[in-house]
């Protein structure tokens, strides 16, 4: 039998600008997303570190993330 001590799961994820709006209002709607992407976490109750957050030239955002994988125990992953 085996059981999962510990597990996270790192993701690097791109915030694209939506082409559809004019550039403001776009970038406008990235930096939205990002903080709605954050705040589910914290009201889902995952654990997470955010390891970078780079806002690229073209105003879109990547962030790369190390978050607990389901509802597993983290260990020492995100110390």
């Amino acid at each position: 039998m085996k059981r999962v001590k510990a597990a996270c799961i790192t993701q690097t994820l791109h915030f694209l600008l939506k082409e559809d709006y004019g550039h403001d209002y776009a970038v406008k709607m990235v930096e939205e997303e990002v903080k709605k992407y954050k705040s589910q976490l914290d009201k889902s109750g995952t654990k997470y570190k955010i390891l970078s957050e780079t806002k690229q030239k073209d105003g879109s955002v990547i962030i790369e993330i190390k978050k607990q994988y389901n509802t597993s125990p983290v260990g020492d992953y995100l110390n």
